[in-house]
């Protein structure tokens, strides 16, 4: 089974560009609206799809996202390495909402909850090796 997660944003021209670098990711399959924006853009990892993203029009959501103090869903992605992570981090809390900084917690070594500039909650985390 696997989550098939689309991510709805305002400005999804320049969203998908920014999770490409941030996530170092390629763009797969995707349709673009009349207005150039995107309808569905799957954005992929060693040619599998991590999440898709589309455009929305409600800039209220962002805004609303940008300011809770614990937003109601988040995206967990698993880092196989500090530095990918670090960068991640770094780049997703710019004109963002940290809600947790980069640091330990009792069940990783490493790991931020962060609102990106696009109104997105992230948990990001180091992945953990597991017995």
């Amino acid at each position: 089974m696997k989550l098939g997660a689309t991510l709805y944003v305002v400005n999804s021209i320049d969203a998908v560009s920014f999770y490409m670098k941030v996530f170092q990711l390629e763009l797969g399959y995707n349709e673009k609206n009349p207005d150039g924006t995107y309808l569905h853009a799957a954005l992929l990892k060693n040619g599998n799809e991590v999440f898709a993203v589309s455009e929305s029009k409600d800039e209220k959501i962002r805004n609303d996202m940008l300011s809770a103090k614990w937003p109601t869903m988040s995206y967990g992605i698993d880092f196989d390495n500090e530095k990918d992570l670090i960068k991640a981090y770094s780049l997703l809390k710019e004109n963002g909402h940290v809600l947790h900084e980069l640091g330990p917690l009792p069940w990783n070594p490493l790991a931020a909850d962060v609102v990106d500039r696009f109104g997105i909650y992230w948990y990001l985390y180091l992945l953990a090796v597991r017995p």
